[in-house]
């Protein structure tokens, strides 16, 4: 089974969601974390039907990011992604709009592990 992981920052950027001719569809977002000296943009992707998570959220809020490190390769050459399967409002927010998705949109670890969601046609880069 593989580790899971957690980040904490502030959200830099959403992209809007892309969807490929094979129907898989993504949206990625950058989260800054660390300290004010060394802070890191790490780069986040949320899948299918899970790219409705970041509807809730907006540049600049506190977030907590549950996610996996994916790898693959394609072609030769090797992939790794940062797959978020839960995403939850930071301690530090304090947007008083901003608010949680409802958990029935938030997918489950076992949800994203599935070896089936991405077929080695479907790689879209």
């Amino acid at each position: 089974m593989p580790n899971m992981y957690e980040a904490t920052g502030k959200i830099k950027l959403i992209t809007d969601t892309q969807t490929f001719p094979s129907g898989f569809s993504k949206r990625e977002f950058v989260v800054t974390t660390g300290d004010s000296k060394y802070p890191q943009d790490l780069k986040f992707e949320v899948v299918k039907d899970k790219t409705a998570l970041l509807d809730n959220y907006k540049e600049g809020q506190d977030v907590v990011v549950n996610f996996d490190i994916r790898g693959n390769e394609y072609n030769g050459k090797y992939f790794v992604n940062l797959s978020c399967w839960k995403l939850s409002e930071g301690s530090g927010s304090s947007d008083e709009h901003s608010q949680e998705p409802p958990a029935d949109m938030e997918p489950s670890a076992s949800d994203l592990r599935k070896e089936d969601d991405f077929d080695e046609d479907d790689i879209p880069f």
